[in-house]
């Protein structure tokens, strides 16, 4: 590729080095009004947006409606938690590649086991590990585009010379694209397996719910 081009992998690299990460010790310790969540997030993930002059981050509209599907757990005297924020900040990074239903099966389990559990493991810790593990993967990231950057720009060698340069760009976005999308189907590969998990646990609650009813019932008959 041209060194143009070599200008672009040099921005596409330093962006990767740009990702913040919002460290629980960024969020506030009080509960926020709703106003409060939206300023906060907009200072902390303004630089992800493709036009951070233009992208909303998050909006009252996005937030209810998170509500509304269950993917958030609803506001305390209109005031959300620290653990309100860090649900929303997982949302964010989700809700580019996952459907709402696949966000609300991945969120579920973590709200209702740890969402407010201040004793034990807690939700600030299931972040915290998470995001770490992000964090260290950008160097081999980096790696990985770079390599997919070379093998590009030994393609359309044959080309004609107006559009080469082009075609090598093109050859760089189909390899990066299609690394997206097998990883986008491994995700929800995991998604449908937890969604059936939860599915049959659920049918396995409700069955034992049935077998107490009825062994209850049972006793009663007896002693009566």
């Amino acid at each position: 590729m041209t060194i143009d081009n070599d200008d672009l992998l040099n921005s596409i690299l330093s962006s990767l080095d740009r990702i913040e990460y919002v460290s629980p010790e960024d969020i506030p310790n009080i509960d926020l009004y709703m106003d409060q969540v939206t300023t906060f997030m907009d200072s902390k993930l303004r630089s992800t947006a493709r036009y951070p002059g233009e992208d909303k981050i998050l909006t009252k509209t996005m937030i209810n409606n998170y509500a509304k599907n269950d993917l958030l757990p609803p506001p305390v005297k209109k005031k959300y938690s620290k653990e309100h924020v860090l649900l929303l900040i997982f949302i964010y990074y989700y809700k580019g590649i996952l459907s709402i239903n696949d966000i609300q099966t991945l969120l579920k389990p973590i709200t209702e086991r740890f969402f407010g559990n201040t004793t034990e493991f807690n939700l600030q810790d299931i972040y915290r590990e998470a995001f770490g593990l992000e964090k260290q993967q950008i160097e081999t990231l980096k790696a990985d585009v770079t390599e997919k950057f070379r093998i590009a720009g030994e393609t359309f060698e044959d080309a004609p010379e107006e559009s080469r340069d082009f075609l090598k760009k093109f050859a760089f976005i189909c390899t990066l694209s299609f690394d997206v999308y097998v990883k986008k189907l491994m995700i929800e590969k995991m998604v449908d397996e937890l969604s059936a998990e939860q599915k049959e646990h659920v049918a396995e609650e409700k069955a034992e719910g049935k077998r107490k009813e009825k062994a209850h019932k049972a006793e009663k008959s007896d002693a009566e």
